[in-house]
């Protein structure tokens, strides 16, 4: 852009001109954002990645009758189209809704092998025409993709036509097995993608709301103008459990039980310590939105005003009883009592329901497949979060991907323990809290004090955010639990973090 607007002033444009040119071309692309998703419950999507998923099985086929193949053509015109159309099936399942710009990484690929073909045609006009369509093809599918071009319907004549043409006029599917098996790979990917087209919905952005790009995953946005530590350090310090720090932490509170004495008072059955401090932390994020971040595939994410916190309960305090995760999702604007709420659902829908939770089923599901198959799944498991691939409704079950995972050791009697972080998934911190415990203590007068105290230890990843950070935000949460009653307000402000 830099260039370009340098090589204007080259033609004698004055600078204010060419300032005021550039200031009105941003601020028509900022004020014209748009959002492209394809539903995830839609017929055509299904078919598209069916038909997608025919055009590699055909291909597969085609290249086991074939008598023989050399290596570059096995690569380009084989494994090439396969990987696309495979990979543009699964982005349809797990980026579709969304993150639709994640197909044009497959459909470029398409259009490698298109390339790649179009230099055995006859004459060299022809090929460099087809070269320039398929290019044209490719640009037009990233900018509708982006959100840059207002309608998919341009998308619809790209691959409509040629479909058409190839179908009804020159009956490409007929003659030869061997070449009637080739094209209809080709026509299968041609009808997959404008049947993603036809599902394709476009939607102006609403005022402030973040329009996702390349780069970021469906549970966060990626930070790209982090200091250059911070950018280097997840590929110096590669795993969660090799980076954790390990902090203990004791908070008074005389106030708070005075004010849990108060809630319970007013109709909160069963408020207690547990809600305060989630209530805390979702405050503290709404000061300190760093607290928020995880990383994954070496790379550093903030869930914005998404807080996920994960919880390990029992629905019997027995020990038979098994046990079971949940996911509560806060926001940075909560009051104490909106956590409570969100919090005590979440629990009564487990403790209520007859059947197993979503979690339960999935790794029941899991623990049907045997030992080594199992390790083989759970590798393609990390290599597809690694990517940011694993489909959102997955990540919502998971007890690993989170913003925070709590576990509460004063219901089991005990103080509390310092528990691992995962490596397997982006839970980035790791709070248990114990029993209350009492002390005496000495004041500066010679007078004895009679104290209560919660224990708190947190297991951090260290490279989220640096160590003052990290004090800033235990301080803050102190402050809140000392003097509880400024959650019931919800804050003046919820920070974004930084891009």
């Amino acid at each position: 852009m830099q260039r370009i607007f340098r090589k204007f002033c080259c033609f004698g444009l004055p600078v204010s001109a060419l300032a005021k040119m550039r200031l009105s071309l941003y601020n028509g692309i900022m004020r014209k954002k748009r959002i492209i998703s394809i539903p995830a419950t839609n017929v055509l999507v299904v078919l598209s990645a069916l038909c997608a998923v025919c055009s590699a099985v055909v291909r597969i086929v085609w290249a086991c009758r074939e008598d023989a193949i050399s290596r570059p053509t096995l690569w380009l015109q084989v494994y090439l189209p396969i990987a696309a159309a495979l990979w543009f099936a699964l982005m349809l399942f797990t980026s579709a809704k969304d993150r639709l710009y994640r197909t044009a990484v497959p459909l470029w690929l398409g259009c490698i092998y298109f390339a790649v073909r179009a230099f055995t045609l006859d004459t060299v006009l022809h090929t460099v025409l087809c070269l320039c369509l398929y290019a044209l093809v490719a640009v037009l599918y990233t900018a509708t993709v982006m959100g840059a071009i207002p309608t998919a319907k341009l998308l619809w004549l790209a691959f409509g036509l040629p479909l058409a043409y190839h179908v009804l006029i020159e009956h490409r599917i007929s003659g030869p097995t061997g070449g009637w098996l080739a094209e209809s790979s080709v026509l299968l990917i041609m009808a997959a993608l404008l049947l993603a087209s036809l599902a394709m919905k476009v939607r102006p952005a609403e005022e402030g709301e973040y329009v996702k790009r390349f780069g970021d995953r469906n549970d966060g946005r990626r930070l790209r103008k982090l200091s250059p530590i911070f950018a280097v350090s997840p590929y110096l310090m590669k795993t969660r459990n090799t980076s954790q720090n390990f902090i203990r932490d004791s908070v008074e509170i005389t106030n708070l039980e005075k004010y849990i004495a108060a809630k319970r008072k007013a109709g909160l059955k069963n408020f207690g310590i547990l809600h305060v401090w989630l209530a805390a932390y979702a405050r503290a994020c709404a000061r300190y939105p760093g607290l928020n971040r995880f990383i994954a595939g070496q790379k550093i994410y903030s869930r914005g005003r998404t807080l996920e916190v994960n919880m390990t309960i029992k629905k019997e305090m027995s020990t038979e009883s098994p046990d079971t995760v949940i996911k509560v999702e806060l926001d940075p604007a909560d009051t104490a009592e909106d956590v409570y709420n969100k919090f005590n659902i979440r629990v009564q829908e487990v403790k209520d329901a007859p059947l197993d939770s979503g979690f339960d089923n999935l790794a029941g599901a899991l623990n049907f497949i045997p030992g080594l198959l199992l390790k083989f799944v759970v590798w393609v498991l990390e290599a597809l979060d690694y990517f940011g691939c694993l489909p959102r409704w997955l990540t919502k079950l998971s007890p690993f991907h989170g913003s925070l995972y709590i576990t509460s050791m004063a219901s089991l009697g005990i103080p509390p323990i310092y528990h691992h972080l995962y490596d397997f998934g982006n839970v980035p911190v790791f709070v248990s809290f114990g029993k209350k415990r009492h002390a005496y203590e000495t004041q500066r007068d010679g007078t004895v004090v009679f104290r209560k105290y919660v224990d708190a230890c947190y297991v951090t990843d260290e490279r989220i955010v640096d160590g003052f950070y990290f004090a800033s935000v235990l301080r803050y949460i102190h402050n809140l639990i000392h003097d509880p009653a400024q959650l019931d307000i919800p804050p003046e402000e919820v920070r974004e973090d930084q891009e």
